[in-house]
């Protein structure tokens, strides 16, 4: 097992923001730190991971329902509003080399559409205003196993901000047809071992002060 080269981050949901952070507390014992709100309703908390113990261009999102967001309507981004646990949903990858306009093209062309690139944005805490170009993510259900491209411009990366650290060991995937679930992550430029498995997964090693964790 390894880590795709180009691999962004990890996005860890649930449809409780607080309970889906106590449960990465409990499982590994670092805190993630808030990140901040996003328009359409979610809000995150983040740790920084480093690979082989050096500090890379990798995060671990954790995500659920913003507590502060107007109204009580259901928060669809990543599917939270229909998950019963905490769990990988999904992850982000960067187009590294070209631009996320030619990776698009290109997959496109080989017959996945991961959709076209849009401009979100976030607030952290303190106020700052971070903005990043992603594909199709946030319009409710994911799949674990196709990833969103993501370019994060002139914004500095926030997995090399001020976050506590986990070490990040492996990441590989679970899929009932192994070959088209790499298929699809070639044409979007990601190398990940897949092995066959009943349903889509996406499976995270890590290294934490409490031992050795599998998030899934």
């Amino acid at each position: 097992m390894s880590v795709p080269a180009n691999l962004d981050h990890l996005v860890y949901a649930g449809s409780d923001l607080a309970a889906a952070v106590a449960e990465v507390v409990a499982l590994t014992g670092v805190t993630p730190v808030a990140g901040g709100r996003h328009p359409v309703g979610s809000a995150n908390a983040l740790v920084a991971l480093s690979v082989g113990g050096e500090r890379r261009q990798h995060y671990l999102e954790v995500v659920g329902p913003d507590p502060d967001r107007a109204g009580a309507a259901p928060v669809t981004a990543f599917g939270i509003d229909r998950l019963t646990e905490p769990r990988m949903v999904t992850f982000a990858a960067r187009a590294d080399g070209e631009s996320i306009e030619r990776v698009v093209e290109r997959s496109r062309a080989g017959g996945y559409d991961p959709g076209d690139p849009r401009a979100m944005s976030r607030a952290t805490p303190g106020g700052e205003m971070l903005e990043w170009r992603l594909t199709r993510a946030m319009e409710g259900p994911v799949e674990p196993l196709k990833p969103f491209l993501i370019d994060w411009g002139p914004t500095p990366h926030p997995g090399l901000g001020a976050l506590p650290v986990l070490d990040l060991v492996a990441v590989r995937g679970e899929h009932p047809d192994p070959r088209a679930a790499r298929r699809t992550l070639a044409l979007l430029g990601v190398e990940l071992e897949v092995d066959k498995g009943p349903e889509q997964r996406l499976v995270v090693v890590l290294d934490t002060p409490r031992g050795q964790v599998t998030l899934g």
